[in-house]
């Protein structure tokens, strides 16, 4: 049985620069809107990597595409917990 792997873009608290207040920010692939609870996310497990979600709205060529973040893993690079036999 094969099973397709689907690519989901990732961004981590360091790729942003460890911004400490909530806001709109610009970033080299569009805007970035992070939330006090996605800080707080943040601050309590650092290495934390969120989803990256764009907002489909109408683009605007001169703004560039609209980001937030989605869902997160605490610890994305640990070796996964669950064995497969």
């Amino acid at each position: 049985m094969a099973v397709d792997k689907i690519t989901v873009d990732k961004i981590t608290w360091d790729r942003v620069g460890r911004v400490t207040e909530p806001g709109r920010y610009m970033y080299t692939f569009g805007w970035l809107t992070i939330t006090a609870g996605d800080l707080d996310i943040w601050k309590q497990y650092p290495q934390a990597a969120f989803t990256l979600l764009a907002h489909h709205a109408e683009p605007d060529e001169t703004i560039g595409e609209e980001f937030h973040l989605g869902a997160f893993d605490i610890a994305p690079d640990a070796p996964p917990r669950f064995t497969t036999h």
